[in-house]
């Protein structure tokens, strides 16, 4: 299974961030061809006890690498990409990971 990744800074608003991301983005999203699962994660402190500099973890969980590339590739994976890029390009950075199981 492999993932794709979209780590997002903390935005300047974050009220209209969330509206954005959870009412448009995420709906868009949603409809790539073979994603799995989809996990947000907010981050709200850290061990020091500062603000954190990073605002929220998208993981998009898929098959195989295969199933993500055509995802991505797909009308429905440019549309997502256009769509978050359109709000918060100075914002994501995106990568690619797989899980490891073996601990």
């Amino acid at each position: 299974m492999v993932k794709l990744v979209a780590i997002y800074k903390q935005p300047e608003d974050q009220k209209a961030f969330d509206e954005r991301y959870f009412q448009k983005h995420i709906p868009i999203n949603n409809q790539m061809p073979g994603l799995l699962d989809v996990k947000v994660t907010r981050f709200i402190g850290t061990p020091m006890g500062t603000a954190p500099d990073l605002y929220l973890q998208a993981d998009m969980y898929f098959e195989s690498m295969e199933t993500l590339q055509k995802a991505m590739t797909s009308p429905e994976g440019k549309a997502s990409a256009k769509d978050v890029f359109s709000f918060a390009k100075n914002l994501v950075s995106m990568y690619i990971a797989e899980e490891v199981s073996d601990l």
